[in-house]
């Protein structure tokens, strides 16, 4: 019965997958030209016309941790060690501004929280383009 109510889950975020993809041009936060850097990037083709190719396939299997961030604070230990059950915790986002989408704390993306089946997911809605995540990396 769990292999069952699984499948439906995996149905489900597939059709979401597959709305997406089907949505229109101007839907997507990138230009052509992010699509054309996104192909080369994982085309192991070149980057920039000064750089020679890179073959990224080496680094395809190897584990990272992605996380989403809805904000942050900043509280001394007194303030720390009194939170409990119930306590709320001012962030320094507003309400419905986007999430950030970090790999192995590298800011990826901004998205948007979504529900399926009672699991949540995140609709990215920017990606941050490979060559400016490439940059900020150097």
């Amino acid at each position: 019965m769990a292999d069952e109510s699984d499948k439906s889950v995996e149905d489900d975020w597939a059709a979401a997958m597959a709305e997406q993809a089907e949505a229109e041009p101007g839907d997507n936060a990138t230009d052509a030209g992010d699509a054309v850097r996104m192909e080369q990037f994982h085309g192991g083709a070149q980057l920039d016309d000064d750089e020679s190719p890179i073959n990224f396939d080496v680094i395809m299997d190897v584990p990272v941790n992605i996380s989403m961030e809805i904000g942050r604070t900043s509280i001394n230990i007194r303030n720390l060690l009194q939170l409990n059950q119930g306590s709320i915790v001012e962030l320094d986002r507003l309400a419905g501004e986007p999430l950030d989408v970090l790999v192995n704390g590298t800011l990826i993306a901004r998205g948007e929280v979504v529900v399926i089946n009672e699991k949540f997911g995140i609709r990215l809605t920017d990606v941050i383009s490979p060559a400016e995540r490439l940059r900020k990396l150097r």
